[in-house]
């Protein structure tokens, strides 16, 4: 399909991250693009609306009938290919595709980086992102997150830039097109800051988790290059079964071409120093975590490999200031805090609470975790289970059912915190926000972090927590 040819493009299922990044996309592009979904409260809204972008609220064969598109867009929730909106488009002899596929078009009409893995492609490809266009280089760029703060908007085509920098997603382009999202991006470098067992409801294990990177791993060109965390037992087994034309770059604390040292945080900002090629590079990030620091490694390593100085690379480091729902504050009053987070996997909940710990040394850390998919927390049940041991405090509430879920396995967030409770000994399940605040009324928050996980809608809560918070203050 020929992008300059579409002139007019619906999304549904826009208010998503992934589709918003890519409508934000389709209007630098200079199409006219609008969309619909649930009528629910997302955390893509304020991208929204500063793009102008129209949403009907709901799906329907109106909506389709109204706009007239040239393409209509869709994703893996809200039924896929058998939505409503998509059957009328069809009906009408619009041409329908995924949200995969559409990246992919916009994608490979430039030179692109794909951010893949399990646990930081969000804050690596937005450093990347940053990085590269405070130097000048004018990146395009799709990241999968409602805001970052330094790029304005999650998505952006600019015409001028050679490079397209994108999260690369693992997981299926609908319930009726089994393939992977990242299947349609051609790459010339792909970067793994991390790499584990998930999406357990289309995955039966590890093993067909890394046939899939494999596969995609082994697109990269001669001139290309991988940028691998070693740190990540899933990533250096990857390592020992591919076979790929280009370069590998690898990096980690204790071993890699970029060595981590000198690690200290102080401040608000982290210092450290990269030993690569027996030279020793110091830099400075304006974001908590050790785990941050690696995934700055590999945005360092990739832009040199592009060619840009350390100075430049320094000065988009510290421009980078994080992204929405990645170890973000949300409120402070006196001794009290509010973080939020996306870990919903257990691997990136141990190592948010890594971060917690190490930030927030004088705190007491009350975790509040709301479970994504029963799919997922039945098939990491123990894992889940293992993951909370940095957290003085820790509540479990209900599952979030995905859209794509129909069933609950018999699974279910109290089986979750019985799990839990094994292994800490402080553990309540609170099933919902009410349920929530009635037994945080009785807590002491002086002194105390609250951490809000998951990848539900627990970003809604954070009003009603805020306002407890304050009342607990004036007491």
């Amino acid at each position: 399909m020929d992008l300059n040819k579409i002139k007019h493009i619906h999304f549904t299922g826009i208010r998503g991250v992934g589709m918003t990044a890519l409508a934000c996309l389709a209007v630098d592009f200079r199409m006219e693009v609008n969309g619909s979904d649930l009528e629910e409260k997302f955390v893509t809204e304020d991208a929204l609306n500063k793009k102008g972008i129209p949403v009907y609220n709901g799906f329907s064969k109106g909506n389709i009938a109204r706009s007239m598109p040239d393409l209509l867009v869709y994703g893996a929730a809200h039924g896929g290919e058998d939505n409503v909106e998509v059957q009328a488009a069809r009906a009408l002899k619009i041409p329908t595709l995924s949200q995969g596929e559409v990246l992919g078009l916009f994608y490979n009409t430039k030179k692109g980086i794909s951010v893949a893995g399990v646990g930081g492609k969000t804050t690596t490809t937005g450093m990347l992102a940053t990085i590269l266009g405070d130097a000048g280089k004018h990146p395009s760029y799709m990241v999968g997150a409602g805001k970052i703060s330094s790029l304005v908007f999650p998505g952006k085509y600019d015409r001028k830039g050679e490079w397209f920098i994108s999260e690369a997603d693992e997981y299926v382009c609908s319930p009726q097109n089994k393939r992977p999202k990242f299947y349609y991006q051609q790459p010339k470098i792909v970067i793994l800051p991390s790499l584990a067992y998930d999406h357990p409801d289309i995955y039966q294990n590890a093993k067909e988790t890394l046939r899939i990177f494999k596969a995609f791993v082994e697109k990269i060109p001669p001139d290309g290059v991988l940028v691998a965390n070693v740190e990540s037992p899933m990533v250096r087994q990857l390592l020992d079964q591919i076979k790929i034309k280009g370069r590998i770059i690898t990096y980690g604390e204790n071993r890699g071409d970029g060595r981590v040292k000198k690690y200290q945080a102080n401040k608000e900002k982290i210092k450290f120093q990269i030993v690569c090629r027996n030279h020793i590079r110091p830099f400075i990030l304006s974001i908590p975590g050790k785990i941050n620091v690696l995934n700055a490694t590999a945005a360092i390593l990739t832009a040199e490999f592009l060619g840009l100085t350390d100075v430049e690379i320094q000065s988009g480091l510290l421009e980078f200031t994080g992204v929405s729902r990645r170890f973000e504050k949300i409120y402070e009053e006196d001794g009290s805090v509010l973080y939020d987070d996306y870990a919903h996997h257990p691997e990136e909940i141990k190592a948010t609470l890594k971060i917690a710990k190490e930030w927030l040394l004088a705190k007491r850390l009350i975790v509040i975790f709301q479970p994504h998919t029963y799919s997922r927390t039945k098939a990491l049940l123990n894992d889940f289970a293992q993951s909370f041991q940095d957290a003085d405090k820790v509540i479990i509430t209900e599952i979030f059912a995905s859209a794509r879920e129909k069933e609950t396995l018999g699974i279910n967030g109290q089986l979750l915190a019985d799990k839990v409770k094994e292994n800490h000994s402080q553990v309540e399940f609170c099933a919902t926000l009410g349920d929530t605040i009635t037994h945080l009324r009785k807590e002491n928050l002086d002194k105390t972090a609250i951490l809000t996980l998951g990848a539900g809608d627990i970003f809604l809560w954070h009003e009603k927590l805020i306002d407890l918070i304050k009342q607990k203050e004036k007491r």
